[in-house]
C-alpha cells in the first residue's frame, strides 16, 4: 500500500437524484465548503448522505438490497427504477459518476434488479469506482462498530478498502462466490452423500482469495492503528491508548501482546514479512479439519467471513467493557483515522459525511472534533438541531433546510 502526502481536496459539485428514497427528483449544487443539512427526523437528510456514499461504494451502506433504496412510488410501478448522479471535482479533473437501478423481467418470468454504473458516460464495473469518490461516513448507528456483531466490523473494512483498491473488490467477490459454491456442495454432501474430496478444488480457490482478503484487512488495520492511537489519546487527554486488533480465523500467527500499563502504551511496530505459503497451508489445514462438521452444518465455518476485529484500550476490549461514551469516542477516532489514511493513500482529501455527529459528545470533544474539520475541503453534516454547533461554526457554513425531500437554502 503506497502513501502519498501531497494532499489535494476532493468535493461533490452537484448531485442529482431520481426516485431515491424520499426524493422523487432532486437537483442540488454544492459548494466546496462545510454544509449543514437541517431538518426534523425522516425528512431526507440521511438519504442524501446515503446517495453520496452509494456513488463511492457502489452499494448502500444502509440497505441490505439495492431495491430498498427505490422510492415507494416507483417501487409500486411496473418497472421501478432509481438514478443517482454527481459531478466530482478531483485534484486534476472533474468526473461524472452515475448509478442506475432498474427492476427488469428475466426469461423465466421473474424480476431482478439490474445495476449499471458509469463514469463520464462510460459503463464500468463496481470495482472501477475505487478512488473516483472517497468518503468518510459517520452514522449514529456506527456505535455498533464497537459493540455490535463482527459482521459490521468486517463490512466497514470491506467498504473502506473498496474505495481505494479495485483488486480488493475483485478478490473479495471471488472469495464470496467460492464460499457460496462450497456451501451448496456441503449441503449436497449432507443430503445425498458423496466423496468429501470433491470440496478440494473449491477450497483451493477459497484459500488463495481468502488469504489475500485477510492480508489486505490486516494491513489497513495496522496503518489505521498508527493514526487512531494518537487521535484517541488526544481526545482522552492522554489517559487512554487504543489499538485495533485483527483476529483471522485461520492465521496461526497471534497478534503481539498488548501493553500492560497505562503509562506505557504499546508501540505500533512495522509489520513483519508475511510467509504467504504458510498462511495458505494453515488455511487448507483448517478447512480439511472442519469438513465433517461443516458438512453437517451445510456451511463454511472458517475464513475471512468469520474473522473478528477488536478495539483494545488499556488492556480492555472496549466493545465488551467500555461505556457508551468510551465507545462513541472510539468511533470518532476511527473515522478521523480513516480520513487521514485515505488522504495519505490517495493524495486527495475525502468528502466527510456526518449524521448527528455531535450527539452525546461533551463540549470539549465537540470543540476538538469541529477544530479538526477545518482541514477538510467538503464536510456535509446532517442535524435536527443547529444549536449544537457554536455560532462561529454556523456563521461559516452553508445551511440547507430539508423538509419531506425538498431542499431549500436556510
Amino acid at each position: 500500500m503506497r502513501s502519498c502526502y501531497n494532499r489535494r481536496p476532493m468535493h461533490i459539485r452537484s448531485l442529482s437524484l431520481r426516485q431515491f428514497r424520499t426524493y422523487n427528483r432532486l437537483e442540488l449544487d454544492l459548494p466546496a465548503a462545510p454544509i449543514l443539512l437541517l431538518g426534523a427526523n425522516a425528512q431526507g437528510k440521511t438519504s442524501l448522505l446515503e446517495a453520496m456514499a452509494f456513488l463511492a461504494l457502489g452499494s448502500s451502506p444502509l440497505a441490505t438490497a439495492d431495491q430498498h433504496v427505490i422510492h415507494w412510488n416507483a417501487a409500486e410501478a411496473a418497472m421501478p427504477f432509481a438514478h443517482i448522479r454527481a459531478e466530482v471535482v478531483r485534484k486534476d479533473r472533474t468526473e461524472t459518476l452515475e448509478i442506475a437501478l432498474e427492476r427488469k423481467r428475466i426469461s423465466n418470468g421473474s424480476w431482478r434488479m439490474q445495476k449499471s454504473i458509469r463514469i463520464d458516460q462510460r459503463t464500468v464495473r463496481r470495482a472501477d469506482l475505487a478512488g473516483h469518490l472517497n468518503i468518510v461516513l459517520f452514522l449514529p448507528e456506527d456505535l455498533a462498530l464497537v459493540h455490535g456483531a463482527p459482521s459490521g466490523r468486517r463490512r466497514y473494512l470491506d467498504n473502506l478498502l473498496s474505495q481505494v483498491y479495485p483488486t480488493y473488490i475483485d478478490v473479495y467477490t471471488a472469495y464470496q462466490n467460492a464460499v457460496s459454491r462450497r456451501n451448496a456442495l456441503l449441503r449436497h454432501l449432507r443430503e445425498h452423500g458423496g466423496d468429501p474430496l470433491q470440496l478440494e478444488p473449491l477450497e483451493e480457490r477459497i484459500v488463495r482469495s481468502g488469504v489475500t482478503v485477510s492480508l489486505y484487512r490486516k494491513r489497513v488495520l495496522h496503518e489505521l492503528t498508527v493514526q487512531i492511537d494518537r487521535l484517541h489519546r488526544d481526545m482522552t487527554g492522554g489517559k487512554a491508548w487504543l489499538q485495533l486488533q485483527y483476529e483471522p480465523s485461520f492465521d496461526p500467527i497471534r497478534p503481539p501482546a498488548i501493553g500492560a500499563q497505562l503509562d506505557t502504551p504499546p508501540e505500533v511496530l512495522p509489520e513483519e514479512p508475511v510467509d504467504v505459503e504458510a498462511l495458505y497451508e494453515a488455511y487448507r489445514r483448517a478447512l480439511a479439519q472442519r469438513r465433517h462438521i461443516e458438512i453437517q452444518r451445510g456451511m463454511t465455518l472458517v475464513g475471512p467471513h468469520r474473522d473478528e476485529v477488536r478495539f483494545i484500550s488499556n488492556e480492555r476490549d472496549v466493545g465488551t467493557f467500555g461505556s457508551r461514551g468510551q465507545q462513541r469516542t472510539v468511533v470518532l477516532a476511527l473515522h478521523l483515522a480513516e480520513l487521514r489514511w485515505l488522504e495519505a493513500i490517495t493524495g486527495e482529501s475525502p468528502v466527510l459525511l456526518l449524521d448527528e455527529v455531535l450527539a452525546e459528545l461533551d463540549r470539549a470533544r465537540r470543540s476538538y472534533f469541529l477544530e479538526l474539520l477545518n482541514g477538510v475541503e467538503q464536510t456535509i453534516l446532517a442535524t435536527t438541531d443547529a444549536e449544537m454547533f457554536p455560532e462561529s461554526f454556523r456563521d461559516r457554513v452553508t445551511t440547507y433546510q430539508v423538509t419531506e425531500g425538498i431542499i431549500t437554502p436556510a
